[in-house]
């Protein structure tokens, strides 16, 4: 007991000998201290932003997270990443005024994630034959569709031209040609098999043949080709006799401009070498020419222009 006693008479004589500080200085070592942690606070902020930041205490070895300096340059000197373009100007279609001859209403729309499309049917003959061509996904399409002059656009023989354009990555780009090209050589002759109904309303069983080849390369853009399609006469498949349609020859353009793919295709009575001869035509001087003028009209949307 004596022993507790004596112990807090001794910690009451030296709580008295312990001098507080005033109330003021207290006051102010407090703002001194708010000062050190919003210049250390500061400093910190500007180390992260340069780069390279320590964390560092007392009894600790501070490492830095990031040994790469920050490097400071002039805005001339600092290159900019360039975001890539995805949508397609209007101006990249080819116009009425670009085509030898008259034409109606022109009707567009514009698309996203859609698979190039060169010719349905030759897609078809590829499938059948096991050569399923690997056709480029696009960013971005917008297509038109150009009718005769005072046609109506739900009757199906009023085009006389459709284009598309389409956005695609440049790698995917270059072996387009090379699918197209992987077709073509499953394809020169294909006997499709289809049923038909006759002029009495009868249906029977056809035979078509088509076949494909390229008649032009590398006339315009990056790369081109042109495709001429024959499509023959159904016959009956019993008696063999013709029925419906004649026989028709279509074209199909295909020109790439850096990062743009465009596919034109006229309609099939537009072609030179088609059996009737009404209506307009172009010859394959003028498809190669309009080539050079779509290869133009796409020039300024690519990626890179030209």
């Amino acid at each position: 007991m004596d022993e507790d006693l004596t112990f807090v008479d001794r910690l009451h004589r030296d709580l008295r000998e312990v001098h507080w500080p005033e109330p003021a200085e207290i006051r102010a070592r407090a703002r001194r201290r708010s000062r050190r942690t919003a210049v250390l606070s500061a400093v910190t902020v500007l180390v992260v932003l340069a780069g390279s930041a320590t964390v560092a205490g007392p009894g600790l070895t501070g490492s830095p997270t990031s040994t790469a300096p920050a490097t400071f340059a002039s805005h001339s000197s600092v290159p900019v990443a360039v975001p890539a373009r995805t949508e397609i100007p209007l101006a990249a279609l080819l116009t009425p005024a670009d085509l030898p001859f008259s034409t109606g209403a022109r009707l567009g729309t514009t698309g996203l994630a859609e698979t190039i499309q060169v010719d349905p049917l030759l897609e078809s003959c590829g499938r059948e034959r096991e050569v399923a061509a690997r056709l480029p996904v696009s960013r971005a399409s917008r297509s038109q569709t150009l009718l005769r002059p005072g046609a109506r656009d739900d009757v199906p023989t009023a085009r006389v031209l459709s284009q598309d354009v389409y956005r695609i990555e440049l790698p995917r780009g270059r072996w387009l040609f090379g699918e197209i090209d992987r077709l073509l050589d499953a394809c020169a002759d294909w006997t499709l098999g289809a049923s038909l109904l006759t002029a009495d309303q009868q249906a029977v069983r056809t035979e078509q043949e088509h076949s494909w080849e390229p008649t032009a390369r590398d006339f315009a853009g990056d790369q081109s080709v042109l495709l001429r399609h024959v499509v023959r006469q159904p016959r009956e498949q019993a008696a063999g006799e013709p029925v419906g349609r004649a026989s028709a020859v279509g074209t199909t353009l295909v020109v790439r401009v850096g990062d743009l793919v465009t596919v034109v295709a006229p309609a099939p009575d537009t072609v030179a070498d088609r059996v009737d001869a009404t209506g307009p035509e172009l010859s394959q001087a003028d498809f190669i020419a309009l080539g050079g003028t779509a290869a133009k009209r796409l020039c300024p949307a690519t990626d890179a222009p030209c």
